[in-house]
């Protein structure tokens, strides 16, 4: 391959070369057999576009907001750990491409960089997202410092009550990285002869007890909105709705946690239509392609995160890197809607794309 891509996926290789396999096969690597990781990818290859013609598409606007706040196109920066095993700079370079995008960085939990250092690397709009830990005073603490140091909202993280059975990890012994956020507040100190520190170190520090009615404890110590991440059902879904938040993200936490969980993209109407408009529905998982991001929108999200695409930009290229990759999942999303007869992004309807689950028009 040429050592400049083409498109998202080259990237992917590049990261392979540049980073240690360890590093790698972190960032690459999902739970257990990797069924859902493959069908993350694999489900929007099913799902074809029905283009429209002789529409005006001299103009192609794919502007849009995220609760209230106003982006570049429908694609934000899932929140993804560690971003300084790929380069020193970490997250502030992320950040700034982010930035340079015109689009919402969700920084990590387990960041390298210090909320307050992404904070002050650029000027963006940014969430936080966060984990509940078995001690809440220091959850509450995270919450209230991100809130003074400026992020719009809370991406709470729901489906890690326990780490998943990630074996590559367990393979390489994959060592714990400095959690940023957490620095001075606690030491987890673990010792584990299985395989991965880091999933012991997590599922010592986890709150496996965090229940529904958490989400009252939670907005009773922020105004900010809380999207709840991690939500894969219409019975879920629903329940988000009742306790109040503010948005969902249709999430298998990139196929980390459990595995022969459903792709993302397969399960996006469901959670659209048991919500029924009354908050945000964003899509995580898969995205690789412009094409992606448009069946995405047509089948109900307004907006799709990604984060490996970001992790192996950074490890090739560094910050340039992370803006190429969004670079190209606009240019491509820009030409998809123009060839499907869509001038901006609320001409992507329903009626763009079939899926598996609908049925072929009766031949009359």
């Amino acid at each position: 391959m040429s050592s400049e891509p083409v498109n998202v996926n080259d990237f992917k290789e590049l990261a392979r070369n540049a980073l240690p396999k360890i590093y790698y096969d972190y960032y690459a690597g999902g739970a257990e057999d990797e069924h859902t990781l493959r069908e993350n990818i694999q489900a929007f290859h099913r799902i074809t576009i029905r283009p429209r013609v002789l529409v005006d598409v001299s103009q192609i606007d794919m502007s849009t907001t995220i609760l209230g706040y106003p982006i570049s196109a429908p694609i934000l920066l899932a929140p993804t750990s560690a971003h300084k095993l790929a380069i020193p700079e970490g997250e502030l370079a992320t950040a700034r491409a982010a930035a340079a995008a015109n689009t919402i960085m969700i920084l990590s939990y387990s960041s390298t960089c210090s909320m307050e250092e992404v904070a002050s690397s650029c000027n963006a709009v940014r969430f936080f997202q966060l984990h509940i830990s078995k001690r809440r005073d220091i959850s509450a603490l995270l919450v209230q410092r991100a809130e003074r140091f400026g992020y719009k909202a809370i991406v709470l993280t729901a489906d890690t009550p326990r780490l998943g059975r990630r074996e590559a990890d367990i393979r390489n012994k994959m060592i714990g990285f400095p959690v940023k956020n957490l620095e001075g507040l606690m030491s987890i100190d673990v010792e584990s002869d299985q395989g991965s520190k880091l999933e012991a170190y997590y599922n010592e520090l986890l709150d496996a007890s965090i229940r529904w009615e958490d989400i009252g404890w939670l907005r009773s110590i922020t105004n900010l909105p809380i999207l709840i991440k991690g939500i894969l059902t219409h019975e879920d879904a629903t329940k988000a709705v009742e306790a109040g938040v503010d948005g969902i993200i249709v999430s298998n936490h990139g196929a980390r946690q459990l595995d022969f969980a459903p792709a993302t993209v397969s399960v996006l109407e469901e959670v659209v239509d048991a919500v029924k408009g009354k908050v945000a529905v964003l899509l995580d998982g898969g995205v690789r392609r412009g094409t992606d991001v448009f069946k995405a929108v047509a089948l109900g999200a307004q907006a799709v995160l990604i984060g490996r695409p970001v992790l192996f930009g950074l490890a090739a290229k560094g910050e340039g890197g992370v803006r190429t990759v969004l670079e190209m999942l606009k240019n491509e999303l820009e030409i998809s809607m123009a060839l499907s007869g869509c001038p901006c992004i609320k001409d992507i309807t329903r009626s763009h794309v079939r899926t598996p689950y609908d049925k072929l028009p009766s031949m009359l």
